[in-house]
């Protein structure tokens, strides 16, 4: 218990420290931080990793009623700031929510004292290990990222106190969500995560920025509104207060869980930024790169779909179960599809995660046993690729002044390590044997089985294509060779390049060693639940290992490119070429050699594609209330 208890309330320490202590103290504290966080986090795997799932009776109160209080002082510190800007749709959806837990917690749980308010399973375990490692490398990346987004960006006041604050809550945040087994307590972690994100995106203060912090905090505002009215539906089920937790609501069966599991799993889409609530987490874009690899890869989104597996066993097999399901394969197919459009390096990364969040939330929705195991696969694998890049685009944005994929010609010249980085991390999301495809390979053989499965394979396969199309054209982008580039890594800080190399080393070690995962983790996990589990065969994983290590010869091989080898002319199919990258054109006019992707915006541009989706995830969205109401009365 006092593990528990140790990761959930020291990132809250360490964050109060942020706001008292100068530049060159923060960054010991950080890295020192992390590294306690990272072993606390090993810790929790190996003493657990071998039991199922172990409660912890915390005492109800005190700690709810201080929870409720913070609740309240944040939703006054919403209420001013809403009114300030004149957000009055966030002003209404903060009003709205807290009187419904204001009603919640003095009329309908005044009384109750749950029990079993802690816990923690393999699926906790795998979690806390994402938060605690990730999460925490990410921290120490951003104390160089963001001495030098300060240079460059002097207008951007110098908030960094702030900053680092608000990173430690949130990591705090997402060690409570998941070590909660009290659905009250999840909430509160849950909406400490929402008012997280909204200061972090809004961090420049700039008038975009500030919008984009706004319709962020909206959308996951009409989430925790649902959640709360889940809260409300089991109080009036089940005065007891039993079904509060986690555990108990989940094995309640169809009849009393189905309604505030689809409830719920409606906060986790909004979390998860799935459509038609996507553009929330493309509008985050605009804050500092650290933020958007802390939301993407280990927090904040990770929190949606980690819900939303959790009552995969409520929604197997059902209808609300199959239209949820929906949702996240219409986001995965679109999602893929708008990324292929995109030139901007960290939107590609921001649909990549949208639909891969689909993906999973595809999986969780059809809900057996088998698809389980894919969409905690997909959650490993894709948290650990995600982070990588997008700390190698900042890095890259940092040198280059630029996140354009266009302006990335030639990156194996102008900055080789971080270019074979990212070429691993690219590997990972799309090529075989990496724990991306892996997953979708199995998810394909599990929706074979699955009612309507053919429909969910036709999707993958589509969406697939699309994630090839788009990893491999910025793939080719920055290997490319071109004339008269100088090396400009060499000035990137230490604590940057630790913490890209462990990323790196984690991709590949995670790839090499996920069937002891699966082993140890995730099978015993899904044999709890289920009472039947899966896996792949050894004939699978010897085949896959094999091709790992011929995949990793060329990012490798980077490692040895040396400046002063030798260049050759570019072959122009026959037409003589000079130095400069010109070439002879016809009646000989020399022409300037140039090299881009295609990006098809007429067929998947933006604005287009997100309508689409947005009228097809709202119309899912709106059967799915029908059945529910259908329910209810």
């Amino acid at each position: 218990m006092n593990d528990l208890l140790f990761l959930i309330g020291f990132p809250v320490i360490i964050a109060l420290l942020m706001l008292l202590v100068k530049d060159k103290i923060r960054n010991y504290i950080v890295i020192v931080s992390a590294i306690a966080l990272g072993i606390a986090s090993l810790y929790l795997l190996i003493t657990y990793f071998n039991k199922n799932t172990v409660f912890f009776d915390i005492p109800f109160e005190p700690a709810s009623k201080i929870m409720v209080i913070i609740e309240i002082l944040l939703a006054v510190y919403i209420l001013y700031l809403g009114i300030k800007f004149k957000k009055y749709f966030t002003v209404a959806l903060i009003l709205l929510q807290a009187g419904l837990l204001l009603f919640l917690e003095m009329g309908l749980i005044s009384g109750i004292h749950p029990v079993n308010n802690l816990f923690i399973d393999q699926f906790s375990i795998i979690m806390a290990m994402i938060i605690g490692i990730i999460g925490s490398l990410i921290c120490v990346y951003a104390l160089g990222y963001m001495e030098t987004y300060h240079n460059r960006h002097t207008g951007i006041k110098d908030r960094r106190k702030l900053f680092f604050f608000i990173l430690f809550i949130f990591l705090s945040a997402m060690f409570g969500i998941v070590f909660s087994n009290n659905l009250l307590w999840v909430l509160f972690f849950w909406e400490i995560t929402t008012i997280c994100s909204f200061v972090l995106i809004g961090y420049s203060g700039t008038p975009e920025a500030t919008n984009n912090a706004f319709l962020a905090l909206s959308m996951n505002l009409l989430g925790g509104v649902a959640f709360i009215a889940a809260l409300i539906y089991i109080a009036m089920m089940d005065p007891s207060g039993k079904l509060f937790g986690l555990d108990a609501l989940i094995s309640s069966g169809y009849a009393l869980a189905i309604v505030p599991a689809v409830l719920i799993c409606f906060a986790g889409i909004t979390k998860a930024a799935l459509m038609p609530f996507s553009s929330w987490l493309v509008g985050a874009m605009v804050a500092p790169t650290p933020v958007s690899a802390l939301l993407h890869s280990s927090t904040m989104v990770k929190a949606g779909v980690y819900i939303i597996v959790r009552f995969a066993p409520v929604l197997a097999l059902t209808t609300e179960g199959f239209i949820i399901a929906m949702v996240g394969a219409v986001t995965f197919l679109l999602a893929s599809g708008i990324a292929i459009s995109q030139s901007n390096a960290k939107k590609v990364l921001a649909y990549s995660t949208i639909a891969n969040l689909g993906l999973i939330v595809a999986c969780a929705g059809v809900g057996t046993y088998n698809l389980m195991w894919v969409a905690i696969l997909l959650i490993i694998f894709h948290a650990i690729a995600k982070s990588l890049l997008f700390l190698c685009v900042g890095t890259v944005e940092n040198r280059i002044g630029s996140k354009n994929i266009e302006d990335m010609g030639g990156l194996i010249v102008r900055m080789p390590k971080i270019a074979m980085m990212m070429f691993i991390g690219m590997a990972g999301m799309f090529l075989a044997p990496f724990g991306m495809v892996i997953s979708k390979w199995a998810a394909i053989e599990a929706f074979i089985t699955a009612p309507f499965g053919l429909v969910f394979i036709a999707i993958l396969a589509f969406g697939g294509s699309f994630t090839v199309f788009y990893w491999s054209k910025w793939m080719g982008k920055i290997i490319s060779v071109m004339r008269h580039q100088e090396v400009v890594e060499d000035t990137v800080k230490k604590e940057k390049w630790a913490v890209l190399y462990i990323l790196t080393a984690l991709v590949v070690g995670v790839c090499l060693a996920f069937p002891l995962i699966s082993t140890y983790l995730i099978e015993p996990f899904i044999m709890n639940i289920y009472g039947i589990t899966t896996g792949l065969s050894q004939a699978n994983l010897a085949i896959m290992i094999m091709m790992l290590c011929l995949l990793l010869i060329m990012p490798f091989s980077m490692l040895f490119y040396r400046t002063g080898s030798k260049h050759v002319s570019p072959y122009m199919g026959g037409r003589p070429t000079e130095g400069e990258m010109r070439f002879s054109g016809t009646f000989g006019t020399m022409r300037e050699l140039s090299l881009a992707n295609y990006y098809m915006d007429k067929y998947f541009g933006e604005d287009k594609v997100f309508y689409i989706g947005t009228l097809l995830c709202w119309g899912l969205l709106l059967i799915a209330g029908i059945i529910l109401a259908g329910v209810v009365l």
